[in-house]
């Protein structure tokens, strides 16, 4: 198992973790100082270019760029990947997002993960004047492109929606043949793309890890999916369901993490492991308060439960 953390902050979620709207530069080196030290698998970011006015009670107007987030994250860490849940892919030209990535991917060693979904917010989309209905059909031609441009010589693409063709393009990512690409959403065209590439993002998890073992195999019954039998990864964005700390981390007795480490572990290496989930979000208990107290159960999951999870 591989735990992931999305980076606090990025975002302002009315009414959670208030302490993480106050974070600054400073604050987020230390978050990821910690992460690399600790030996999280990934650190990820949301993108939202914009919020809807109807969702702002929600989901609050506070989302940093991602691919700025995952370059101050390439420069603040040595070890950790570096990911997205997920970059809305139509929002993109094909061409200044490889440059973007594969940029990021050199200045970071070669860590960069591409977790991309065609996104659902239609007043970014009107915004943006990329049709929504043709989210899909861009997200694919999109892909393309991005193979093309990072593993061909010359780089040519000519498509329904974009055409590059006599240019040079460099730099190419480090990773070759090209960074893992993962793809989100739920419905069967986004389940037949991921069977095409490296991974499965569940996105929105508004749904129970029992669910995901029948959409995972139709993934796996692609044809495309032959071969990824031991690589494909499965990623999902949530702690196990009903494990909590009813009086927060650092009020807790030795006895109540004891029991709360147990209850993570048997989640992960029970439950999660049946479903097919190889990666997963940590996600602080709602009752964190403050930074070092964010910092310290970041430590204590790194030592306590991750050795515990991969040992099982």
């Amino acid at each position: 198992m591989k735990f992931d953390v999305v980076l606090p902050g990025t975002n302002h979620i009315p009414d959670l973790h208030l302490w993480t709207h106050l974070l600054d530069a400073n604050g987020f080196r230390r978050i990821l100082t910690t992460l690399d030290e600790s030996g999280f698998h990934a650190v990820s970011v949301s993108e939202h270019l914009a919020m809807p006015q109807f969702e702002v009670p929600r989901l609050g107007p506070y989302w940093q760029d991602a691919l700025s987030v995952m370059a101050f994250a390439a420069a603040a860490t040595h070890r950790i990947r570096l990911d997205a849940a997920v970059l809305v892919l139509p929002y993109h030209h094909p061409l200044r997002l490889a440059k973007s990535l594969a940029t990021i991917d050199v200045l970071s060693g070669g860590r960069v993960n591409v977790s991309i979904g065609v996104g659902h917010a239609e007043q970014e989309f009107a915004a943006m004047d990329v049709p929504f209905r043709e989210r899909g059909a861009r997200s694919d031609e999109i892909l393309e492109a991005l193979n093309t441009l990072w593993t061909a010589e010359p780089p040519e693409h000519r498509g329904k929606y974009f055409e590059i063709t006599g240019l040079a393009v460099e730099p190419r990512p480090l990773q070759k043949p090209r960074p893992p690409i993962y793809v989100g959403g739920n419905s069967k065209p986004a389940l037949r793309r991921a069977a095409r590439y490296d991974g499965w993002q569940p996105n929105p998890t508004d749904f129970t890890v029992a669910e995901i073992p029948p959409l995972l195999d139709y993934v796996r019954d692609q044809r495309e999916f032959a071969g990824k039998e031991d690589s494909f990864d499965v990623n999902w964005l949530k702690s196990p369901a009903g494990v909590t700390l009813c009086h927060g981390f650092a009020g807790a007795s030795a006895g109540e993490l004891n029991g709360f480490r147990e209850e993570l572990i048997e989640a992960y290496s029970g439950g999660y492991r049946q479903a097919g989930i190889t990666r997963t979000v940590v996600e602080a208990p709602r009752t964190v308060g403050s930074e070092p107290e964010y910092l310290d159960y970041l430590r204590w999951f790194a030592e306590e439960v991750a050795p515990a999870v991969r040992t099982e």
